[in-house]
């Protein structure tokens, strides 16, 4: 796909063909670093991960940073994937551990996929605090080493719970699902690769999970679980807040619970929408960024009695196909 278009500069929608393919060259090149079968237990879906940055990083000036947030989407569905389809509860124990002590050494009793994995987590963490650091003078590798570490506790505790057979408290399932959503990690390093105002305060302060963080976080991980849907292609299974919730309140229905649902991401969506439209430390692409994720969340999630993407399949062929009628 990418070689069709890297140099293709005509036609309606052109630059957008253009980025798309450089993209779909580099997330294909290095995510599996030539690799590609060592990852066939995970979804390999890099329109589908490259449509969050374009949706959320909507200025044209910025294509480098939609490209390199795309591979760091991509790892976080990869390392999702890990989690959900796995061999054993201890090879996830001592794959977190690695990523805890950032380092290679002492998994040699890992699947070579992990392994594998492992190595592109650090090679490509390395290398996007390298480009911050030459771009805006800043390091944010510890910054970066601790949100991969905190999301990969945060899947490993769902594994745990799920191998156990014994589903949390609704609101331990949600504090935690907030987490393992994947936005607070990508949204952390859509911060960094946008460079603004960056300093010990602010980071610390990214690193904490602000409420625009956590509102956008909750939309898309209260959003996905009112499908509770089997991923496609896939073995393993995700609970959701619904499943925590009517197992707490014995003879609520799955109606009410779904209702509970929606009214909960209408408080979220009051608690992001105030965050925007208050002063807040963020610029104003990263602030931006983070509403129009959540706007992306009801198309990213509409999945259809097959577990498909119709909505999703039509919106990028208008995208990147289809030319706009003058």
């Amino acid at each position: 796909m990418a070689n069709n278009f890297l140099t293709d500069y005509n036609g309606p929608n052109a630059n957008v063909r253009q980025e798309l393919a450089k993209m779909d060259f580099n997330v294909s090149v290095h995510v599996p670093e030539g690799n590609a079968s060592s990852f066939q237990y995970a979804r390999n879906q890099p329109l589908k991960w490259y449509l969050w940055p374009m949706a959320t990083l909507t200025d044209p000036s910025l294509s480098e940073q939609r490209v390199e947030l795309t591979k760091r989407i991509s790892l976080v569905y990869i390392i999702d994937d890990i989690f959900d389809v796995y061999d054993t509860l201890e090879e996830l124990i001592l794959f977190t551990e690695a990523v805890n002590r950032w380092e290679l050494a002492a998994v040699n009793e890992l699947p070579s996929y992990m392994k594998l994995c492992l190595k592109v987590l650090l090679d490509n963490t390395n290398e996007v605090a390298y480009g911050v650091h030459k771009k805006y003078g800043w390091d944010p590798i510890d910054s970066l080493r601790r949100t991969w570490a905190i999301l990969c506790n945060a899947f490993l505790e769902e594994a745990k719970w799920f191998a156990s057979g014994q589903l949390p408290k609704a609101e331990e399932y949600l504090k935690n699902g907030i987490v393992s959503s994947g936005v607070p990690a990508v949204l952390v390093h859509m911060f960094f690769l946008l460079g603004h105002g960056m300093n010990k305060e602010s980071v610390n302060f990214m690193i904490d999970n602000p409420d625009i963080i956590t509102s956008t976080a909750t939309i898309l991980r209260l959003r996905d679980d009112l499908g509770s849907a089997k991923d496609e292609n896939q073995d393993g299974h995700d609970g959701s807040y619904v499943d925590c919730y009517m197992k707490e309140h014995e003879g609520y229905t799955a109606e009410t619970a779904r209702k509970q649902v929606v009214d909960m991401i209408s408080d979220a969506w009051k608690r992001l929408n105030r965050e925007c439209l208050s002063p807040n430390r963020f610029s104003a692409n990263f602030t931006q960024g983070c509403l129009n994720t959540a706007r992306m969340v009801p198309l990213m999630y509409c999945y259809d009695d097959n577990h498909n993407l119709p909505i999703l399949e039509e919106h990028m062929k208008s995208m990147f196909h289809d030319s706009v009628s003058l």
